[in-house]
């Protein structure tokens, strides 16, 4: 009998002790888009790209994976990269953990990654028992397979329309190429809802016994009031990533340039777009600090200045749409920080002037005002640099938060041009943290 008694207790303690989470409050999570393999020149990021960082990053978030719309099953979305005979991204990335054995690997679903404007099919795949069951055997399927270590939904829910008075509550945290822009109005709200909660707590009940992780990313507008039953949603959650970024962008608010991340509320902007609201949201409805995840981006917004732009650069500033694209994200109204960083150094060509936040509330800007002579267009640029990285980390850990998400790692500077250190922006979150 006393065997039984102390065999019993010593499981209970071996689970309890796989139940802790060693990265309660430092998660350094890092999201890598696969598709930056396929961006031209220095700006291809490769799998061994990642093994500078892996060192860095608690967790390495692979994105991203979709959803048939007919089937409702989870589907690579890039074969070739993710799970081809070319490369087979999904086993190579999985295989890092051989090197580093304390780095979790989770593979993400939507993104923003995801085509969606028509079929609606993270709202349908909610809706029936049917649908979210062949929908979680799939993802099962998937995670096994490959040995990924959990799943993180980042549901593509419709986002909020643009206000006239500067943007909105969320956005969808845009894949970096494509924004998802939506018109559609949703009928069903709560039905949706509900049933996302109900595929969240049935998901998480087949990854338990597993041993595998759940986590949310939730988008930037997409409103969480709406979609997300946080005190239902978050006992079954490892953890919630809140991409608190693209408060304003040059496809949302082409004629007026602001802060994209600010960390509080500034003056005259809207009360809920900046990372503080986004948090107290979720603290006051029930989710525990410790997994709670602020996001940090890795990449710039930028706007085009023209003759009608202020010369001082002071934001919010009128602008012309998305600024000129970069050699290596190839994408208007997007830098890399690798990019922003090459055009601060007094040699530059283009050379930016840069602003720094001595308050540690709002980030950093840049700029290149238009040049009236020439008639040659200006840029505004709002960006994340190691210094305000550091401040958001500093952040989470002084509101007893779960850690930082880096979106993502192919546009820090992996390079390390800059000043000689790779990945910058990652370092300088983790160092603070």
């Amino acid at each position: 009998m006393k065997t039984l008694v102390f065999a019993v207790i010593a499981a209970f303690a071996i689970n309890l002790g796989a139940a802790v989470d060693p990265h309660e409050h430092n998660k350094v999570v890092c999201y890598w888009n696969s598709t930056s393999f396929e961006r031209p020149g220095p700006g291809k990021f490769q799998v061994e790209d990642l093994r500078p960082a892996a060192s860095l990053c608690t967790h390495l978030i692979y994105g991203f994976a979709g959803i048939n719309a007919d089937s409702h099953e989870a589907i690579p979305l890039n074969p070739n990269l993710d799970t081809g005979a070319g490369y087979a991204f999904y086993k190579f990335v999985t295989q890092l953990k051989r090197t580093f054995p304390d780095l979790k690997v989770y593979l993400s679903i939507g993104g923003n990654a995801d085509p969606d404007s028509e079929t609606h099919k993270y709202l349908t795949l909610t809706e029936t028992q049917e649908a979210r069951s062949k929908f979680i055997q799939s993802v099962v399927r998937l995670l096994t397979e490959y040995e990924f270590d959990g799943v993180d939904l980042a549901w593509e829910f419709p986002q909020v329309k643009v206000k006239k008075n500067r943007s909105t509550w969320g956005k969808i945290w845009h894949t970096i190429k494509k924004p998802f822009v939506s018109k559609f109005k949703d009928e069903k709200e709560e039905e949706h809802r509900n049933g996302f909660t109900n595929l969240v707590r049935d998901l998480k009940a087949q990854l338990r016994t597993r041993n595998k992780a759940l986590t949310l990313t939730v988008l930037p507008h997409v409103n969480a009031s709406v979609y997300y039953d946080a005190r239902l949603i978050a006992p079954n959650l490892d953890a919630v990533h809140l991409m608190t970024f693209d408060q304003v962008t040059p496809e949302r608010n082409p004629k007026e340039a602001d802060f994209p991340a600010p960390i509080y509320e500034s003056y005259n902007r809207v009360p809920q777009d900046n990372v503080d609201a986004s948090v107290r949201y979720w603290l006051e409805h029930g989710t525990p600090g410790g997994k709670i995840v602020v996001g940090i981006p890795a990449f710039a917004r930028t706007w085009k200045l023209t003759s009608d732009s202020a010369i001082s650069g002071v934001p919010p500033i009128v602008t012309d749409g998305p600024g000129a694209e970069g050699p290596h994200t190839t994408t208007p109204g997007l830098l890399s920080y690798g990019e922003v960083c090459a055009r601060l150094t007094e040699s530059s060509v283009g050379r930016l002037r840069r602003v720094g936040d001595p308050s540690k509330k709002y980030g950093s800007y840049a700029y290149q005002p238009y040049n009236s002579d020439t008639g040659a267009d200006g840029i505004w640029v709002g960006y994340e640099d190691p210094d305000t990285a550091g401040n958001k980390a500093s952040y989470a850990k002084a509101k007893g938060l779960g850690g930082v998400a880096i979106y993502d790692l192919s546009t820090d500077d992996f390079r390390g041009t800059c000043t000689g250190d790779k990945f910058p922006i990652v370092r300088a979150a983790k160092l603070k943290l």
